[in-house]
């Protein structure tokens, strides 16, 4: 089934599950995925990627325990020609889980779940109480190298801002969730972007950005400038982010063998005059035992989180939580990862995430393995210190107490 966007293209929207688009969309996602590079003509590269999860999620105050699965297919293509670059990919996300349980989507982005997406590229194919399938056009951006300084991409991007590596406060595009353990790619959004590189190590950077979230449009026009001063990178940006007055500051470098990396942004807001949003984090390789040990810690203040999680209801009517701005609900967070080479293919990793208020935890200890050059095994668990309770409203007594234990399995695939 297809209507017309508000630009009058033809866009595809939800269809059913069993309509011949759905079927003939992931045959050729599967063929994207399973085509050999060096049968294809340059200058087209296919690639793809497939996830599968598979989870137990323990009970809570809010729902029963029961088994969960998550399946990620994406297929992506790149075609260069000259001056000229088309990036594009496409991906179905599969949830399944049992009834009344909460599924492997608890910590996992989601993948084809919109994120105020101005074009209608996607949507939700079949959705029932134990079933969510939905497919998204993740990139479609086309390329033209202006000068050899300058490039113009319109389309479905990634785009991040961030200097930070957790906690990114200052990145008004597609934040991560600092608990989500599958990042690896970044969510596409609809934008125009100019990149100029007047230095070997300077960069201005402009963006214009149109979304729709359902409850609300907005514009977010910004132009950023990053440089390098004395071994330390500088980045400052200025403009509009959802129609409100922004700015921001980053700077990273290194003190010894630690490097040190913040950032902060400035917000007008229909909340407050001015919204402050900062992150200070340092991380270090280390080698003990022959062995690489990588340590993040980083210190988060966000003003348009909570103080006290009894405030939930006034945080949910908040635009900053609708629009899926906030990477935790408490004001103020800290967060400790460690990721450890016990062999060449094999490692583990552990996260702590704090909220300084409440003082409610959520640990995330976790284990990987490198079954070939393109597969990897992944597996963790998921556990919350703190209040759990809710109280006659459904509000928690604590961010992270009321968090259900999980135990996960995953297998990943790149081709």
């Amino acid at each position: 089934m297809i209507r017309r966007g508000r630009h009058g293209g033809a866009f595809p929207v939800t269809v059913r599950s069993s309509s011949p688009t759905v079927w003939a969309a992931l045959a050729a996602c599967a063929v994207i995925c399973a085509a050999p590079r060096q049968g294809l003509a340059q200058p087209v590269d296919f690639t793809g990627y497939v996830l599968g999860l598979g989870t137990y999620v323990g009970e809570s105050s809010v729902a029963v325990s029961g088994a969960s699965a998550f399946q990620r297919l994406r297929g992506m293509a790149t075609w260069r020609r000259d001056r000229f670059h088309v990036d594009a990919a496409y991906e179905h996300t599969l949830n399944l889980r049992e009834s009344g349980v909460q599924g492997a989507q608890l910590f996992t982005a989601g993948g084809a779940s919109s994120n105020g997406d101005w074009l209608d590229l996607g949507g939700t194919i079949e959705e029932r109480e134990s079933v969510v399938w939905r497919h998204r056009v993740d990139r479609l951006a086309m390329s033209i190298e202006l000068t050899d300084n300058a490039e113009l991409i319109v389309g479905r991007q990634p785009i991040s801002w961030a200097t930070t590596l957790v906690f990114t406060p200052a990145d008004p595009f597609s934040p991560f969730d600092p608990s989500d353990p599958f990042r690896e790619y970044r969510q596409g959004v609809d934008a125009a972007r100019l990149r100029v590189y007047p230095g070997a190590v300077s960069e201005i950077d402009f963006v214009v950005r149109r979304s729709d979230f359902g409850f609300q449009e907005t514009t977010t026009a910004a132009v950023r400038g990053s440089t390098s001063v004395g071994g330390w990178d500088v980045a400052a940006w200025a403009g509009l982010v959802h129609d409100e007055g922004a700015g921001a500051l980053a700077v990273s470098g290194s003190v010894g063998s630690w490097a040190i990396r913040a950032e902060g942004s400035l917000r007008e807001s229909e909340e407050a005059d001015a919204t402050v949003r900062a992150t200070l984090g340092v991380d270090r390789r280390f080698t003990l035992d022959g062995r690489d040990l990588y340590l993040v810690m980083e210190i988060s203040h966000d003003g348009f989180g909570l103080d006290d999680v009894s405030d939930l209801a006034q945080l949910a009517g908040s635009d900053a939580l609708r629009r899926g701005e906030l990477q935790s609900l408490g004001s103020d967070q800290a967060v400790l990862q460690a990721s450890y080479q016990l062999h060449p293919l094999a490692g583990v990793s552990g996260l702590v995430l704090v909220n300084l208020h409440d003082g409610s935890a959520l640990l995330a200890p976790g284990a990987s393995y490198s079954a070939s050059p393109n597969t990897s095994i992944q597996g963790g668990a998921y556990l919350s210190v703190g209040d759990g309770d809710v109280d006659a409203f459904g509000v928690p007594g604590s961010e992270y107490g009321g968090v259900p234990g999980v135990v996960y399995v995953s297998v990943s695939w790149f081709l």
